[in-house]
């Protein structure tokens, strides 16, 4: 998730930031990009990170959820000569676009795109006023869907869980009070309410509707259980050696990366109660630093670096473990009621 979740960057001139890849040098280092390896871009975006390993001289398979990312990325792969593969998938199911013989690389930088946030028609940010979409694959439910039809109950949970909002009960009734009279319809709408609900006060850093808006972006795309199949997929495609880079702009997101590195990293199974049963593999082994984050002066040169965080490993011998999703202990908001109805 980029680092203003709800607002977007802007330059000296109050113009759009170009699209900069964060950690691009700590990315190619812990991937060690070189002729012959094929490496996955999985969250393709505006070409950044598959642009620098290309000229590193490895083949690249890329993936994008976003239609008009690989509509752009046309180009890319038409000067790429054949070593650029762009598929139109969802990065959970990048073991399905990964070649027979497996991968040397994988990097996912998760979260939302500037390119996306720029553009006002997509719903991302309340900076420019926009439909209430946010719909990465601009496809399924939206956020007007869950902000009109969603029971108070489950607003409430998505705030709460996905958003970490501590006035998720006051936002979630005020919603319901006003959608009763008109439907949320634009982005500032939304906006606008939940700043009159929760005022900002001169110490916030921050504009009240953030993390609102962070909670729904996450949960319209379905943003952890992606990041979470990702890491299984991963291990699935990785070849003995192959390398897996994860950039991260949440605590929510570092937090599975972070707790699937340390679950992958073999240990004895059972309880400090019970015998231990067996020992398991280590499936990866550690890359570097546990995590690694910007420098002040790349965070000055590009804000959306300043909340980024890398973490890296190196895939073993170890056969893949199984998909197990409760390792992350993530909040069941998949059983939510179909919206209300």
């Amino acid at each position: 998730m980029a680092a203003n979740p709800g607002g977007d960057s802007t330059d000296a001139g109050g113009g759009p930031v170009r699209h900069v890849p964060v950690l691009l040098n700590e990315v190619l280092a812990a991937l060690e990009p070189l002729p012959g390896k094929v490496i996955l871009d999985g969250t393709f975006g505006a070409g950044g990170y598959t642009s620098a390993i290309l000229d590193f001289g490895s083949d690249v398979v890329a993936l994008d959820r976003d239609p008009t990312a690989i509509e752009v990325g046309q180009a890319l792969v038409a000067s790429s000569q054949g070593r650029l593969k762009l598929f139109h998938s969802q990065f959970s199911r990048l073991a399905e676009c990964a070649p027979p013989d497996g991968l040397d690389g994988v990097v996912l930088d998760i979260g939302v795109s500037s390119m996306q946030i720029d553009e006002a028609d997509r719903g991302f940010s309340f900076q420019k006023n926009g439909p209430l979409d946010m719909r990465m694959s601009a496809a399924g439910v939206s956020a007007a869907d869950v902000v009109n039809r969603a029971k108070v109950a489950d607003l409430i949970r998505i705030f709460h869980f996905l958003g970490e909002e501590s006035q998720s009960p006051r936002i979630a009734h005020a919603i319901e009070r006003r959608r009763a009279e008109k439907p949320f319809e634009t982005t500032r709408d939304l906006a606008g309410l939940i700043e009159l609900v929760t005022p900002r006060k001169m110490k916030d850093k921050i504009h009240p509707a953030t993390r609102v808006f962070q909670a729904l972006r996450i949960f319209v795309n379905d943003e952890l259980g992606e990041l979470a199949q990702a890491l299984f997929a991963a291990e699935r495609a990785l070849k003995p050696g192959g390398r897996l880079v994860v950039v991260t702009f949440h605590s929510l997101e570092d937090r599975i990366v972070k707790t699937f590195f340390s679950d992958r990293a073999g240990k004895a199974s059972g309880s400090r109660h019970l015998p231990v049963a067996h020992e398991r593999a280590a499936t990866f082994e550690r890359i570097g630093k546990p995590m690694v984050a910007a420098t002040e002066a790349e965070a000055q040169e590009n804000p959306r670096a300043r909340s980024a965080k890398l973490r890296a490993g190196l895939r073993t011998s170890a056969p893949a473990e199984a998909a197990d999703v409760s390792i992350f202990g993530l909040p069941n908001l998949a059983s939510l009621g179909k919206l209300g109805a």
